[in-house]
């Protein structure tokens, strides 16, 4: 019979399993984590802030307050990347859509808002308050792309608004750009229960619609936020360090991975590294950081 785990422990194994989770460290477990541990777990925005506390952080973003930390970073060697195992299976992407002209862009994305509908196709339906859809400019030439909603994104339709969201805020202005000149979508579109992980089910039957306002938005660079965004975008599944520090290709576009926003909410030492992948971005689209007054 299973060993019934007390509540300050389960607290813990849950955030040391997305810990691992968020670094793209999936295979190593002995036996399979239980579902019903992610679905269970707190909610990242009602964990209390304590001043000083290990483990949390705030939303802000200095990189440049720190040049010397980013100078010397080099892209990564190149490694192998390892196709989804069969039982996992991926569903192939669909063809490349034709170009849309800048001017036809925003009614374009408003089609697929309205092909998606009230959207019945996977069981995250049932739990979803509102559709999460994207948000940003239609032409623009960047976009961010994450793993799915959670409850403030449910609560308010938007993608990215809370804790996590103001983070991005903060990266996407370090940058040089407002959040209103990019775009920002997630592989599903309907809040997971608990901020799980979505099972393969649910985000090959959202992800082709990610795929089209690829198409229709033609950015010039996609960042993945974190493995599960990286994961379903290439079709492959590898750790994040193996995918950092290089541009793959997606879609005709030019691919950065990084780690999701909520992961450097819990472990802010890695901002540093998260500011290497945006640098990547930066040359890519020829920005520099703005001036610090």
């Amino acid at each position: 019979m299973p060993r019934q785990l007390d509540s300050a422990t389960r607290v813990a194994l849950v955030e040391r399993v997305r810990f691992y989770r968020d670094l793209g460290l999936t295979e190593f477990y002995r036996r399979p984590v239980d579902p019903a541990l992610l679905a269970a777990e707190p909610e990242l925005s009602a964990q209390p802030e304590t001043p000083g506390a290990p483990g949390l952080a705030s939303e802000t973003w200095e990189p440049a307050s720190q040049p010397a930390l980013f100078a010397d970073f080099q892209p990564a060697n190149s490694h192998q990347v390892h196709p989804i195992p069969t039982r996992k299976p991926f569903s192939a992407p669909p063809e490349i859509a034709a170009a849309i002209p800048p001017a036809g862009r925003a009614a374009a994305l408003q089609l697929i808002r309205e092909d998606i509908g009230d959207c019945t196709r996977c069981p995250l339906h049932t739990g979803r308050n509102k559709l999460v859809f994207g948000d940003g400019s239609p032409v623009a030439r960047l976009m961010f792309v994450g793993e799915g909603p959670g409850a403030d994104e449910d609560a308010q339709g938007l993608p990215f608004v809370g804790r996590a969201g103001q983070l991005l805020n903060n990266m996407i202005a370090a940058m040089g750009l407002r959040r209103e000149e990019v775009y920002i979508a997630n592989v599903v579109k309907c809040r997971p229960p608990g901020n799980r992980t979505p099972v393969p089910e649910e985000a090959n039957t959202c992800s082709p619609f990610l795929f089209r306002q690829i198409d229709v938005i033609r950015p010039q660079v996609v960042i993945a936020l974190g493995a599960t965004a990286v994961t379903y975008l290439l079709g492959a599944r590898q750790p994040l360090a193996g995918l950092r520090g290089r541009v793959h290709s997606v879609r005709g576009t030019q691919l950065i991975v990084t780690y999701h926003p909520a992961y450097l909410l819990r472990d802010p030492r890695q901002k540093k590294e998260a500011w290497a992948d945006l640098q990547i971005a930066m040359r890519e689209l020829g920005l520099k950081p703005p001036a610090r007054g």
